[in-house]
């Protein structure tokens, strides 16, 4: 550096910084090319063939300086290399899963093959059908795949993977978010190919039995009927849950239960269940073939139980139906497992940027999902973690048979502080006696259920399996009692408001910094840290939600956001209150104080500016008056010519804005619509003059 001129000297101090920090470098090309995919999904518009040119250009450019170009522009040009392939891998994958969305209300029938059953929030059962054939639709407008909720009792099927199915119901494309930034189930539904949802409540025939259905998925429906004729009630569900991955026995009080004394990560297939049975595996290998001296003088016994785990854990991620939530935990282990067939620590952070770098680039989509942050959270959490006490306390103060309880409290502390973070922001809320519910129930899911489902599968052939499959079902119904006696218990939830846009990728940057670098310069990552925290304690929310049908008005007041209505449009009911960190169901928001009037005409004061939400059949003939009083009128009905002057939100506009946000503060009252996104799972954003609203002083 000295025998640089003084100003380009100060241009590349920062690329020999880089360069010093050579040993670390490497987590940080996942988490740029994860940091590409943000920017890929934060984009308003859809990116246009330029920006592919762009990125595709600055990764070759970036690869081939990396690899041949000056020592100290190494590290940036493999950074920008990381960061475009994050961008194309986005697009690339986006446009090869688009697929037809239904683009008008069908009602007729249905015909299509089951390829997944499971329950909707109402605990109706659903089932998901691809193969579909709609009366009078075309192939190319066909949705590749849609899913329906029974209504009514359907006795006569027993739904299976396979199955052809012949039925009448009412579909239409899936719902975007219920507020502006909310949830965007849209999206998700366009990356499962799934391009209809909705419901029926005629009867459900069974056109053709699942001839053609892949001997995994008829395994899959005999292991899981096989569970359940052998372990009665709720014990079974769960337990056939989480080794075959059909929760569709699981009803929504079960679940809600796990959900509040957070142990719904039990029963997802997902990084723990797998770990625990490779765990088994590994283990019985290992030590069983150590018993057989001709054997273990022979062989590797540890390579050969990480290859024979390797395969029990793509077995167990083909049985369990391949989710993503699966998908994810499998890669991470095949990292693992393929450290220990190299000779390298399996548990290091490079092994963790490694496997999160596959999924980014395999499944950008991820980025996204709740379980791909908090899965990576904790893992990097407890390999700094368990690395940060390994020598002070692991070796040199705790006595050796105190370690198994040590080590359980310590990792599921670090586990649920790493995690709290993003499921507080995805689930708006916080299981106050969740640690303790998973050190009562955690060592049972590895000790007592996974090992006695795999020994169960393996006897099973030989009629054997009763014994295994008790003991399941006992440690089953330990979980079980755990979980409903945490969710039961006073304070048992804390309701958590939503975060802004910025908050999560703000905070995990800053955590990021704070784990990869090293030395002081490390603690800069506590300003973005404490930022997004900030960010997070000071979010406001809208003082009024309307929903997209104008049928279901939220107002913000002293006792919470009060509801129009007590019934009707519940699922934006239910995501405006957890969003706003509020634990009531719709029917108690409905009691609170806020609107007047009868139903169908419910009046209410916005900043001192007076309001009203018209519905029903007579709405339309109530619009003359309400516009005359000099209200803003919210009517669920179109209007083709509305009253001169009239401050009107009626259904014409909110099938081009989406659901509308007004925002109060001291500049006035602001409207804010949803559908402001143009991207390829979004309808066109269309131009809509929204009404300008001044309070009254």
């Amino acid at each position: 550096m000295a025998a640089f001129p003084g100003g380009l000297r100060v241009v590349l101090a920062p690329l020999e910084w880089l360069q010093s920090g050579r040993g670390v470098l490497l987590p940080w090309a996942a988490v740029l090319i994860g940091v590409g995919v943000g920017l890929w999904f934060a984009q308003s518009v859809e990116p246009s063939a330029g920006s592919y040119s762009l990125a595709a250009a600055m990764l070759v450019l970036g690869l081939v300086t990396g690899w041949r170009g000056p020592d100290l522009s190494r590290a940036l040009a493999f950074g920008i290399a990381a960061l475009a392939a994050g961008w194309l891998a986005a697009g690339i994958r986006a446009h090869s899963v688009a697929a037809p969305v239904l683009s008008f209300r069908y009602y007729g029938p249905v015909e299509g093959r089951i390829v997944a059953i499971d329950r909707s929030q109402s605990d109706k059962l659903r089932l998901t059908l691809d193969r579909v054939v709609l009366r009078e639709v075309p192939p190319d407008r066909t949705p590749l795949r849609v899913r329906v909720s029974l209504q009514g009792d359907q006795d006569w099927l027993q739904p299976a993977p396979g199955q052809v199915v012949i039925l009448t119901a009412s579909l239409a494309a899936p719902e975007g978010p219920v507020e502006p930034g909310g949830f965007d189930f849209r999206r998700m539904a366009f990356f499962d190919q799934l391009g209809a949802v909705g419901y029926t409540g005629t009867p459900v025939l069974l056109l053709e039995e699942p001839t053609g259905a892949l001997p995994i998925d008829r395994l899959r429906d005999y292991l899981t009927n096989g569970m359940l004729s052998h372990m009665e009630g709720q014990a079974g569900a769960f337990a056939a849950g989480a080794m075959t991955g059909d929760r569709s026995a699981i009803t929504e009080e079960t679940a809600q239960a796990l959900r509040d004394s957070s142990l719904a990560h039990l029963l997802a297939i997902s990084g723990m269940n797998m770990a625990f049975l490779t765990a088994f595996v590994f283990g019985l290998l290992r030590y069983g073939l150590a018993l057989v001296p001709y054997v273990a003088l022979r062989v590797n016994s540890k390579k050969v139980a990480a290859t024979v785990s390797l395969g029990v854990a793509l077995f167990y991620l083909l049985l369990s139906g391949s989710n993503v939530a699966t998908e994810r935990a499998f890669i991470m282990i095949a990292v693992f497992l393929g450290a220990v067939l190299l000779d390298r620590r399996a548990l290091t952070l490079r092994s963790v940027a490694l496997a999160a770098a596959i999924l980014l680039l395999a499944r950008p989509e991820s980025l996204l999902n709740p379980g791909f942050q908090m899965s990576f959270a904790a893992t990097i959490a407890l390999i700094v973690g368990f690395g940060a006490v390994d020598r002070s306390i692991y070796r040199e103060r705790i006595p050796r048979w105190v370690m198994p309880l040590f080590t359980l409290v310590l990792s599921s502390a670090i586990g649920g502080f790493a995690t709290a973070p993003y499921a507080a922001a995805h689930f708006n809320r916080f299981a106050d006696y969740g640690l303790i519910a998973n050190l009562l129930t955690v060592p049972v899911m590895g000790a007592v259920i996974m090992p006695a489902g795999a020994i169960a599968a393996l006897l099973a052939p030989f009629g054997l399996a009763a014994l295994p499959l008790w003991v399941m079902e006992q440690g089953a119904r330990w979980i079980l009692f755990v979980a409903h006696w945490a969710a039961g218990l006073e304070g048992a939830v804390t309701a958590i408001p939503a975060p802004g846009p910025l908050v999560l990728p703000i905070f995990t940057l800053g955590a990021l910094w704070l784990i990869l670098w090293h030395g002081r310069v490390r603690f800069l990552g506590l300003l973005p840290v404490l930022v997004a925290l900030g960010l997070w304690i000071s979010a406001e929310r809208p003082g009024l939600l309307v929903s997209g049908d104008g049928k279901l008005v939220g107002l913000i007041g002293p006792e919470g956001r009060a509801l129009s209505a007590a019934s009707g449009g519940g699922f934006a009911a239910e995501n405006w209150l957890q969003n706003d960190g509020d634990l009531a169901d719709q029917t108690l928001a409905a009691a609170r104080d806020g609107f007047t009037g009868p139903k169908g005409e419910r009046w209410f004061t916005l900043a001192g500016l007076q309001a009203v939400a018209l519905s029903g059949k007579s709405a339309g003939e109530k619009l003359g008056a309400a516009c005359a009083s000099g209200a803003l009128v919210i009517l669920a009905d179109k209007v083709e010519d509305a009253p001169e002057g009239c401050k009107l939100i009626d259904q014409t506009m909110l099938a081009a804005t989406g659901p509308i946000a007004i925002w109060i503060d001291k500049a006035g009252i602001t409207l804010e619509p949803t559908a402001s996104d143009a991207r390829l799972w979004s309808r066109p954003a269309r131009a809509v003059v929204l009404p300008v609203l001044d309070p009254i002083q």
